[in-house]
């Protein structure tokens, strides 16, 4: 019963997107507000009901009902409940489910809280968002539905794919998605507008928060990836220029130009064209992200299907969407007019810069991610484009994003003062001079360009906490009156300093991580001992554990320092044998940022056992940096000029205006 109620919600709920796709635009083209309003209910109504679809599957998961092919092909009665549950999007049925219901959770946002919004506005973007839904909702139904039956229930499953049995698991897809997914509200705002020929600064100010929403959870979705990958695979790297993380990467940059557009946009009501089109390429940056996972053309761990129908059909719905979008583009771009205007030198000009260097740089991602499938299927040619490609393009330009980042708050609108601002900046600047001294001294000038990372990262955080102090008058004004107006300080202003001192946090890491990471890799015996990075790592022995649904084989180090006993770290190696896969589970030792990291290979018959023991300096700064950027994104979402609701006094003056 419960497969049959999950299937029939999924089919009304393409039936409301349906409604809703088609009467609010007949409503706006006809000035009735009774049918513009059907957008608002149909998208609540069918929020619920692919809601009720979603928690049938969980619950045919959690209850081991084999008899539904995805419930046999991805579970086993002896798995953890936790990710039993998670399971439930660990395959490619499942998460196109999860993909589906956030699309609907973000349509019943807008429809729930976007009062605010003009009645017409809100049927259009409504009416963009249901186009989306329908054209998924069909393809699972069509292509990959997750309810479907097995004639002869087996007595057990298959089993999840061991690596996707971790607790990251539970994290990193749903905020990924969030992000992926979030960005349908952007482009949805962007056809609305196109469609009505209305784009001002109140607009921009409408899809600034739901942008940066999306952009929150995309960056906490990449960070969790990214850690997951390094403790997981047991390869030791947070990041490998793989397709499908450059699939998550680009949005992440088109969607960081697209926050600093709307910005100009909302303030000097200029850059409409540039707005408008990062909205539309951001959303479909994110449609081409899950075409790569779903369509078979690339072989990944992250990768869930290999069925070339689906993939095509994912390509129609890409073409249909992406091609649709940018013709209506082209067809009322030249109507739009630009706005304000502003001298090169100028916050707005700063801004322009930044998102020529993030869209430069999300180009050659996009370049390095199709050039090598172009190939293959052109020229019958495999290659593969990896870090040294990267190194050599992607880093130089953010290397340049990174050094303009401090000088774009501190340039007024419309015309700056590049010579008053740099003389603002001169301790920041000081001080990544010092921090690149002391690095070279530390390297003994054994790493040339090192020093020179790790004094921009420190640059760029002096460049942030210098913007709230000139801001505050920390230094020229007495201490209470500078606390009072750090008190007074719009919450965007404190976000934006997090968000840019993130970026440096996280240069930081990567440039310590990558330069002096300590490796040993060797075989070893019981009661042997491994020298790395100062540290005394001794294999104590082997023992067996029995989990869940495992065979667990755990190797015990003892780690010591200068004599002096640490830790015990026990890393171990397990066995699905109904899956008849292995995965390798890292043992971790923090030492405040920096961390030392032991994973396993495999035993022979004398009893060694392979081993690769890594001290990985400042590398938990990586993801602190992300983390630190999400939290500058809330700061920012909480002022009360981006919230979605109508302003406090607007309100005010509302309650006081009396009833008709």
């Amino acid at each position: 019963m419960i497969v049959e109620s999950g299937h029939y919600a999924l089919v009304l709920a393409l039936g409301l997107a349906l409604i809703q796709s088609i009467v609010p635009l007949i409503g706006a083209r006809l000035r009735d507000d009774a049918l513009m309003n059907v957008a608002r209910s149909t998208a609540l109504a069918q929020l619920l009901f692919v809601g009720a679809s979603f928690v049938a599957l969980v619950m045919l998961h959690v209850n081991s009902d084999f008899s539904v092919a995805n419930v046999y092909e991805n579970s086993h009665s002896m798995k953890p409940l936790l990710y039993k549950i998670t399971g439930v999007w660990g395959n490619h049925e499942g998460s196109m489910l999860l993909w589906v219901s956030i699309l609907a959770l973000f349509g019943g946002l807008v429809a729930a809280f976007g009062n605010n919004l003009p009645l017409s506005l809100r049927a259009h973007v409504l009416a963009v968002q249901a186009w989306i839904a329908s054209a998924f909702y069909l393809f699972i139904l069509v292509t990959s539905n997750p309810f479907l039956r097995i004639a002869n229930p087996p007595i057990e499953g298959r089993d999840l794919n061991p690596v996707l049995q971790d607790i990251g698991l539970a994290v990193h897809p749903p905020m990924l998605y969030l992000g992926y997914v979030g960005f349908s509200i952007s482009f949805s705002f962007a056809i609305a507008a196109l469609m009505e020929g209305r784009i001002d600064a109140a607009w921009a100010r409408w899809v600034r928060p739901w942008t940066l929403v999306a952009w929150i959870f995309l960056t906490l979705g990449i960070a969790m990836g990214s850690y997951w990958a390094y403790y997981e695979l047991g390869w030791g790297g947070w990041w490998f220029w793989d397709p499908v993380e450059n699939a998550s990467l680009m949005p992440w940059l088109a969607g960081t130009a697209l926050l600093h557009s709307a910005l100009v946009m909302e303030k000097r009501n200029a850059l409409k064209v540039w707005t408008i089109l990062l909205s539309i390429l951001t959303f479909s940056l994110s449609l081409l992200g899950t075409f790569l996972v779903r369509s078979g053309v690339i072989t990944s761990v992250h990768a869930f299907a290999t069925d070339p129908t689906r993939g095509v059909f994912i390509l129609l719905i890409l073409c249909l969407f992406i091609g649709g979008s940018l013709s209506l583009f082209a067809g009322r771009a030249t109507s739009l007019k630009q706005g304000g205007l502003f001298a090169p030198i100028s916050r707005e000009g700063a801004l322009v810069l930044n998102n020529l260097l993030l869209t430069v740089a999300c180009a050659v991602v996009l370049f390095g991610t199709l050039y090598p499938l172009a190939m293959e299927m052109l020229a019958d040619f495999k290659m593969s484009v990896g870090a040294p490609f990267y190194n050599l393009t992607f880093a130089p330009l953010f290397a340049l994003l990174l050094l303009a980042v401090p000088f774009g708050p501190m340039l007024a609108w419309k015309r700056g003062d590049l010579l008053g601002v740099t003389q603002r900046l001169l301790a920041a600047g000081v001080a990544g001079l010092v921090a690149i001294a002391i690095a070279w001294g530390w390297a003994n000038g054994g790493a040339t360009l090192a020093p020179l990372g790790i004094g921009l990262g420190i640059f760029v955080i002096a460049g942030a906490v210098t913007d709230i102090v000139e801001r505050t008058g920390l230094v020229r004004l007495p201490f209470a009156t500078a606390l009072h107006r750090a008190r007074g300080l719009p919450r965007s202003a404190w976000g934006t300093a997090f968000a840019h001192a993130g970026l440096g946090v996280a240069l930081i890491g990567i440039v310590c991580e990558t330069t002096w990471n300590g490796e040993y890799i060797a075989t070893m015996k019981q009661n042997e001992v491994a020298h790395i990075a100062g540290y005394d790592v001794k294999l104590d022995g082997l023992f067996q554990r029995q989990g869940p649904n495992y065979r667990e084989m755990i190797a015990e180090f003892n780690v010591s320092r200068d004599g002096e006993m640490l830790s015990v770290m026990t890393p171990s190696k397990r066995s699905f044998t109904t899956r008849g896969s292995s995965t390798t589970e890292a043992a971790l030792l923090t030492r405040g940022a920096s961390q030392l990291y032991i994973s396993l290979g495999d035993a022979n018959a004398e009893g060694a056992i392979a081993v690769r023991i890594y001290h990985k300096p400042l590398v938990l700064l990586i993801w602190w940096g992300p983390v630190l950027m999400a939290f500058g994104g809330v700061l920012s979402l909480s002022d009360r000029r981006l919230r979605v609701g109508a302003p406090k006094p607007a309100r005010a003056k509302q309650r006081l205006q009396p009833a008709e």
